[in-house]
């Protein structure tokens, strides 16, 4: 049976999830509960509570047999009921197989290079991504994962076979730190890193950089002492917090200055980057 996984939506064409223009696919459900995170509607799946049935203006909702059923036709994409939810999930969720997500990527194939999987955690649903891998790696595209990295890599080898390179978060090198921001531990994004360095699958690292939040300067010494001669030819992108679509105690939260921003630039040069973005 083809594996079926929660679609959250398709970007047909995107220049920020990877080299080129890319299609971006974003799947929900999400492992950690990160502070910082701009989209938490992907974060769980729906439970059918119905708070969003009588808040959604264009009567596109509905209880259905115990489950809220949306109709894609009649939504205005308000977005009212990902605002209105108190569960931190969307009920406009769409459960595909490969082959379906696959015939959409092919309408966009001559305008595009690659694709990019993202989430929620596009590493919860493995099965799914190996096989819309292989189909774009058969048809000439290419295959890029975006993960936050709490997914070991390392159990999943045929996947890797079939993807291009990782966008890998690493949040915080602290523990406590870590667990703070996300609710998790990170024992496995630094085996991560270290696993996807030696078999040549990072595409790029990220950090973000959240005042009084995270440990940036910390972040980014340990990262390059786990990579050493690799982080002249590996891409860091350091990350200005920015509170748009977050929620809960880092919503009002300013960005950090561009003065900041240009220490840890320095720094990771300093360190042995050679490709550093500030974003």
């Amino acid at each position: 049976m083809p594996t079926r996984a929660p679609i959250n939506k398709i970007i047909p064409f995107s220049l920020v999830d990877g080299p080129g223009s890319r299609c971006s696919i974003f799947l929900q459900g999400c492992n950690i509960a990160c502070a910082y995170c701009h989209n938490p509607e992907t974060q769980r799946l729906c439970v059918s509570c119905g708070a969003c049935v009588a808040r959604c203006p264009a009567g596109a909702l509905r209880i259905e047999g115990g489950r809220v059923m949306w109709d894609r036709d009649a939504c205005v994409q308000c977005d009212t009921c990902i605002r209105v939810c108190p569960h931190r999930a969307s009920p406009k969720v769409m459960w595909m197989d490969a082959d379906e997500v696959f015939r959409i990527v092919r309408s966009y194939q001559p305008f595009i290079r690659g694709i990019t999987v993202s989430g929620g955690e596009c590493m919860l649903q493995p099965g799914f991504v190996r096989e819309l891998f292989a189909r774009c790696r058969a048809a000439g595209l290419g295959t890029l994962i975006d993960s936050n990295g709490c997914v070991d890599f390392s159990a999943y080898p045929d996947l890797l076979a079939v993807t291009d390179g990782v966008m890998l978060d690493v949040k915080s090198w602290d523990a406590d730190v870590f667990m703070r921001l996300t609710g998790a531990g990170n024992g496995v994004v630094k085996r991560n890193l270290a696993y996807l360095a030696e078999r040549d699958k990072i595409e790029e690292l990220r950090i973000v950089a959240v005042p009084g939040r995270t440990d940036p300067e910390r972040t980014i010494a340990r990262i390059a002492e786990v990579l050493g001669a690799r982080a002249a030819t590996t891409t860091l992108k350091i990350i200005a917090f920015r509170p748009f679509g977050v929620v809960g105690e880092l919503a009002d939260m300013p960005a950090p200055a561009d003065e900041r921003m240009a220490e840890l630039e320095a720094l990771a040069h300093a360190a042995g980057f050679g490709d550093v973005q500030v974003r």
